[in-house]
């Protein structure tokens, strides 16, 4: 890559690869869910993610990029970590919490790859593509503060059993 273009279209496959790994994680994560509002939240993100990754397609036709063709490595190994942790839970409360701390890993690797896009979307000119990657961003910081809510609020507590 010798120019900042260069890196954001790696930067938006890097981000499409994540969220199609999402979508197909989710669901294994709401099915091991036993908290109802977890399992709202996580429900929830799946739509949102879908709903991201239709924005990422259409921001990358604009941009004349194939999203496909990159595998984001750190995604894989977020949820890698997230299959090993549900696989070794031993309790329903410890499930819960322990789903938490792992979508908010793969939350916060999302945060950083959306900040960083933006940012380089508005250094490049692209005013209106900043705009629709800020809607992810922020979609993103909302699904992390829910996930807090729910880990303080409740079922951090439950599992310190």
């Amino acid at each position: 890559m010798k120019t900042l273009e260069e890196l954001f279209e790696h930067q938006l496959k890097d981000l499409y690869s994540a969220e199609n790994q999402i979508i197909e994680a989710l669901p294994k994560m709401t099915e091991k869910a036993t908290d109802t509002d977890l399992k709202d939240v996580f429900e929830n993100h799946y739509h949102e993610t879908m709903e991201q990754k239709s924005r990422l397609e259409i921001i990358c036709r604009e941009l004349n990029i194939t999203p496909s063709g990159e595998k984001c490595k750190a995604m894989e190994g977020l949820i890698k970590e997230a299959r090993n942790f549900i696989s070794e839970a031993s309790s329903e409360e410890v499930m819960d919490a322990g789903l938490i701390a792992e979508a908010q890993r793969v939350e916060h690797y999302e945060i950083s790859g959306y900040g960083t896009a933006v940012r380089f979307a508005k250094e490049l000119g692209h005013r209106d593509i900043a705009k629709r990657l800020q809607i992810t961003l922020d979609e993103e910081y909302e699904a992390d503060n829910k996930l807090d809510k729910i880990a303080e609020n409740r079922l951090n507590k439950k599992a310190i059993g």
